[in-house]
């Protein structure tokens, strides 16, 4: 098998697990966060800075790797991990999601997503077996199946969409090119249906996947279950994942419009619905009172982008709260970010570097750097990020191992009421 995976403890007050996922290219503990490396680089920071952070395996996105440098060459060039200088576990998603983030400006059929590459205007015809034979060149040890992910929920029903439906008739009014509409723009469009429709083609494509699948020995494959908000779908879903044999499973369609309670829901009823015995793995969830939730729950991987995203947009995460950076309260802030931080950021000193251990980045420098456009402000920022999110699942660890919950809540405010039916934490 390409993928083993133990469960040292179980919690007893909820469905909680530590356990430990070893691949061909070494091991990661779980509950595990995921730094993602959208074109083979967790943006601005090297790989053993990243490493550095507490980081085990990290995500590489394979639409944007697929299209530049090409999967072929990273092939060439030894796989991912010899190119992109990480030697440890790496994962790369389906191309799914991609899908429906560019919604607007691709086509959906049965058989393939076609879109126009955002490097040079060709169009592209991804079907479940190019997935494959794109995450087969790039090498990672844990790969997605296709899956079309669907709007969680009725997105006519938003006030983003009519928001955007707004601007489209503008453009259309004003002689513009608006691109093409997607469907759930047009009249007559039937969430309920196109839920289904997604259910029906991510299990037809899961099965062309594991067909296709050319290095089934080394690569583990994971299925996505589907389904969006109705519980009824994504029952129905994991039953059909799940009914193909993996070594892992994924619960995917979720965080992409709908709201932190939905989103429990949907999670607190999915997860048990998958393998106990293999890796559960939440796609691109990432604020701490989710995974905290999610971990209760039953999940075992996690990744986001929101720690070097925010990052580089002077948004730093701590266990109280998120502070942004380029406020003018912080101009003359000597703390660092969190004093409480063990990061290069915070305590440079830990990580070698030659200033007092107790000194760090003051909050007034970093802003500073934000404000005169330094890249060195980001990259502290992000570091703190990543490491913020370590320190997470390390709290959460020990939180599983020694029924520790409530002082999980003490020193993570920021969960809220993700621990709901414990005592309320001491916040004083």
């Amino acid at each position: 098998m390409p993928l083993s995976f133990q469960i040292s403890q179980r919690d007893a007050a909820s469905r909680a697990r530590i356990g430990r996922v070893t691949t061909p290219h070494g091991s990661f503990d779980t509950p595990a966060f995921m730094p993602v490396g959208t074109r083979g680089s967790v943006k601005g920071i090297t790989p053993w800075l990243v490493r550095q952070t507490g980081a085990q395996i990290i995500l590489g996105n394979t639409y944007h790797l697929m299209l530049r440098p090409g999967s072929d060459l990273v092939q060439r060039m030894g796989g991912l991990q010899r190119f992109t200088g990480w030697p440890h576990p790496m994962l790369t998603d389906s191309g799914g999601f991609q899908a429906f983030s560019l919604s607007d400006s691709l086509r959906l059929t049965d058989d393939a997503v076609m879109f126009q590459s955002i490097v040079d205007g060709s169009t592209i015809n991804f079907t479940p077996e190019r997935a494959m034979q794109v995450q087969n060149e790039l090498g990672a040890d844990i790969i997605m199946a296709l899956d079309d992910c669907p709007p969680s929920i009725d997105p006519s029903s938003t006030s983003h969409a009519r928001e955007r439906m707004e601007e489209w008739k503008r453009r259309i009014a004003a002689g513009e090119n608006v691109g093409r509409t997607p469907d759930w723009a047009k009249k007559g469009y039937d969430h309920a249906r196109r839920l289904d429709e997604a259910n029906e083609r991510t299990i037809r494509w899961l099965e062309r996947c594991k067909a296709a699948h050319a290095r089934a020995s080394d690569q583990a494959l994971f299925g996505i279950v589907q389904g969006g908000t109705d519980l009824d779908c994504r029952t129905r879903s994991a039953s059909q994942v799940t009914s193909i044999d993996l070594p892992g499973y994924a619960i995917g369609g979720v965080a992409v419009g709908e709201g932190t309670e939905e989103i429990r829901t949907v999670v607190e009823h999915t997860a048990p619905l998958l393998p106990e015995s293999k890796p559960r793995y939440l796609m691109g969830v990432g604020y701490e009172r989710d995974i905290v939730a999610a971990v209760r729950a039953g999940i075992d991987m996690f990744d986001c982008v929101l720690p070097t995203r925010n990052g580089r947009n002077a948004s730093a995460f701590t266990p109280r709260g998120t502070l942004k950076l380029r406020n003018a309260r912080y101009a003359e802030d000597p703390s660092p970010i969190d004093p409480d931080c063990d990061c290069p950021a915070c305590k440079p000193a830990l990580a070698g570097w030659p200033l007092p251990a107790e000194s760090g980045f003051s909050r007034a420098f970093i802003r500073h750097l934000f404000m005169a456009d330094e890249m060195l402000g980001p990259i502290l920022v992000s570091l703190h990020n990543l490491r913020h999110f370590q320190r997470l699942m390390l709290d959460i660890r020990a939180a599983i191992r020694d029924d520790a919950w409530l002082a999980l809540a003490n020193r993570w405010p920021v969960v809220g009421d993700s621990l709901r039916g414990l005592p309320r934490p001491n916040t004083d």
